[in-house]
């Protein structure tokens, strides 16, 4: 079977979940923190090398507070979480802006954490103008344009699953992204189950991996 050596994990339908269950928006948040682990453990059995979580973007923070609050929370307990797995961790995103929660500041050097089988990116604070930021850099140098983005640690994304039926980006990772297979999942994120993550990898293994050849 084809395995996709990298993983991108976009999680969404937090606050469509809450709002069906009667709750308000940012009781979903930390809905998502259990099927987070249960996704690393499963791609760490599946023998999966990299995993991308999109955790919140510069844009998400235009929400009200009480929901910017509940997901920069949940974010924060989910990296702790993940750092008590066999994960080389790094949390990437805006970390000189005060949206960056400054309990995640240890982690924007990736670090190591038990055998560190599995690199973790975990995208906090994260946007893809701040990503990219630095290509105009590029012009001037005769070295390795992809060496001035700012997520240059994060290889190409092979197959991305996003949560909760959107058919969109949504500005993640847009240069690691450009060859990678979309899996939608119209369940939220806060429903997850283990066959969706196994008829993902069921269905990667049927798409030709081309990269444009």
């Amino acid at each position: 079977m084809k395995i996709p050596k990298h993983i991108g994990i976009i999680p969404d339908g937090n606050r469509r979940w809450a709002k069906s269950n009667g709750m308000s928006k940012e009781k979903g948040y930390e809905l998502g923190l259990n099927p987070g682990l249960i996704l690393f453990k499963l791609c760490e059995q599946a023998g999966i090398k990299e995993i991308t979580y999109y955790g919140f973007t510069k844009d998400n923070t235009k929400r009200p507070a009480v929901q910017r609050e509940a997901f920069t929370k949940a974010c924060i307990d989910a990296v702790k979480m993940l750092s008590k797995e066999n994960a080389s961790l790094l949390v990437m995103g805006n970390y000189n802006s005060p949206m960056f929660p400054k309990e995640l500041l240890p982690y924007t050097k990736r670090r190591t954490f038990g055998s560190g089988d599995i690199k973790v990116n975990f995208l906090v604070n994260y946007s893809w103008e701040w990503d990219l930021n630095n290509l105009k850099m590029a012009n001037n140098s005769k070295g390795d344009v992809l060496s001035y983005i700012n997520s240059h640690d994060i290889s190409r994304v092979d197959l991305i699953i996003r949560w909760g039926g959107r058919r969109r980006l949504s500005g993640f990772l847009p240069v690691q992204s450009i060859y990678s297979d979309f899996y939608i999942i119209d369940d939220y994120w806060p429903d997850f189950e283990q066959s969706h993550f196994s008829n993902a990898l069921e269905w990667y293994n049927t798409q030709d991996v081309t990269l444009g050849g």
